[in-house]
């Protein structure tokens, strides 16, 4: 998938950003990660792309793709 993705992760000041393309300027931000996450995911559908959400300690906790892939793997989170 040649398209940058869009991540939701921790700010920092107990809010959750959603950034799109690798940008360091956030999309938005929000005070719930469910609320980050539901906006992540509906940008994602929309540019056919990766979603990645990161927990607190800034590890990835999960990754779901929108895109078209050749070759897709086996979705075990859903």
């Amino acid at each position: 998938m040649s398209k940058k993705p869009v991540i939701v992760g921790p700010s920092g000041n107990g809010r959750w950003t959603v950034k799109s393309g690798g940008s360091p300027t956030p999309k938005s931000t929000h005070q719930k990660q469910s609320t980050a996450i539901d906006k992540a995911e509906r940008i994602a559908k929309d540019q056919k792309t990766e979603l990645i959400v990161r927990g607190r300690d800034g590890t990835i906790r999960s990754k779901d793709s929108f895109g078209k892939d050749p070759h897709p793997p086996i979705d075990k989170e859903h």
